[in-house]
C-alpha cells in the first residue's frame, strides 16, 4: 500500500481547522450552527470571530435561511449541524432558498453515516448524498480524512454557489498528504491497477486501501481511486479506469438507493457494460453500536471490498 496512516485524527477537527483558515484569509465567511458548534467544530471560529458566528439554536430551518439571507448579503455562510439535521430537517429550505436560488451557502453536516455510531438509527444518515445530489446546482463533497477534509473546507470556501461537505465523528486513519491542493469535481488516483478499479469515498477509501493490499498479495493488482466529489461526478476518470481494468467495485457509507455506487452505474451502463458491484448498507437502518463494529455488521470492510472485486473480475 502506497500509503501510510500518520495517526488516528477526526474528519470534523479537520473541518474546524479548515473553517478557521478560511475564516482568518476571508472576512465574508461567517459561521452558523444549530447549537452544535462544540459537536460541529465551528467553536474555534466562534471563538475567534464572535461577531462573524451565529448560533440559532435548534432551529436549523431558521438557520439555513438565515444563511441564505447572508450570502445575498455578499457573505459566504458556513452552516453547520449533525448531517442529519443539516440535511434532511432542512430539506424543503435547502431545495428552495439555496439550490433553486443557487445562494453561496455551504451546508456542513457532520456525524454522518453509520460511524457516528452509539448515537443509532435515529442520527445515523445515510441517504445525504441522495438528498443533496439530486439538487441541481448543489456541490457534494465527501472527503475521506483530517487532511483532505481541511482542503475541502478550504476549497468549498473559495467555490461560488451552494456546497453540501459530509464529515465524521470518530477518530479515523489520516492518510493523505498534508497541505494537499483539493480539486472540485476531480478524483484521485491513490493506487494504479490493472484487474479491478475500486472507487471509495469517505471512510471507506482507507478500507479500499487496505482491501487493496489483500487483494495484491492474491496476486489481483486493484486501483484505488477517491471520489471525494460525489457531484459533479469525475465521469472521465470513471471511465478510464473502467475501461483500463474492465471491472469495478464502488464503497461507501451510504445506502445502496442514491448514493455514489448508483451514481457510477449511470454511468457506466451508459457508456460500457463493465461488471460492477456495489458496497453500501442495503435498504436498512443503522443502529446503536462502536463504528468500526456497524461497519462490519453492514459489510463495508474491507474483506467485504475484497470479495466484491474478485466477483467483479469473474463477471468480465
Amino acid at each position: 500500500m502506497n500509503y501510510t496512516n500518520t495517526g488516528n485524527k477526526e474528519t470534523r477537527a479537520g473541518f474546524g481547522v479548515g473553517l478557521l483558515e478560511a475564516g482568518r484569509n476571508n472576512p465574508n465567511i461567517v459561521a452558523l450552527t444549530a447549537d452544535l458548534s462544540g459537536s460541529v467544530k465551528t467553536d474555534a471560529f466562534a471563538a475567534e470571530f464572535p461577531e462573524r458566528f451565529i448560533n440559532t439554536g435548534i432551529a436549523e430551518a431558521n438557520m439555513i435561511n438565515i444563511a441564505a439571507g447572508l450570502a445575498l448579503s455578499g457573505k459566504i455562510p458556513f452552516a453547520g449541524s449533525f448531517a442529519v439535521f443539516a440535511t434532511g430537517r432542512v430539506y424543503d429550505q435547502i431545495r428552495q432558498s439555496v439550490a433553486y436560488s443557487k445562494t453561496n451557502v455551504k451546508i456542513c453536516g457532520s456525524h454522518a453515516g453509520l460511524t457516528l455510531g452509539e448515537d443509532g438509527a435515529t442520527h445515523q444518515i445515510l441517504e445525504d448524498f441522495a438528498l443533496m445530489k439530486t439538487l441541481p446546482n448543489m456541490v457534494v463533497l465527501s472527503p475521506c480524512d483530517y487532511n483532505q477534509t481541511k482542503a475541502a473546507t478550504i476549497a468549498a470556501a473559495n467555490y461560488t454557489g451552494p456546497v453540501y461537505i459530509r464529515y465524521g465523528r470518530p477518530s479515523v486513519p489520516n492518510f493523505t498528504p498534508e497541505n494537499e491542493n483539493f480539486e472540485i469535481g476531480k478524483a484521485q488516483k491513490l493506487v494504479e491497477g490493472n484487474d479491478v478499479s475500486i472507487f471509495a469515498t469517505g471512510h471507506l477509501v482507507w478500507e479500499a486501501l487496505l482491501a487493496c493490499d489483500e487483494l495484491k498479495k492474491q496476486g489481483i493488482s486493484a486501483e484505488v481511486i477517491n471520489i471525494h466529489t460525489i457531484k459533479p461526478l469525475d465521469v472521465k476518470a470513471i471511465l478510464e479506469s473502467a475501461s483500463k481494468t474492465g471491472a469495478v467495485v464502488s464503497a461507501e457509507e451510504h445506502f445502496r438507493n442514491g448514493g455514489l455506487g448508483e451514481s457510477i452505474a449511470n454511468v457506466l451502463v451508459t457508456n460500457t457494460k463493465t461488471p460492477m458491484e456495489i458496497i453500501a448498507v442495503d435498504d436498512k437502518f443503522g443502529q446503536s453500536g462502536k463504528p468500526m463494529e456497524l461497519l462490519e455488521e453492514y459489510h463495508l470492510t474491507n474483506p467485504y471490498i475484497v470479495e466484491a472485486a474478485k466477483k467483479a473480475i469473474s463477471r468480465k
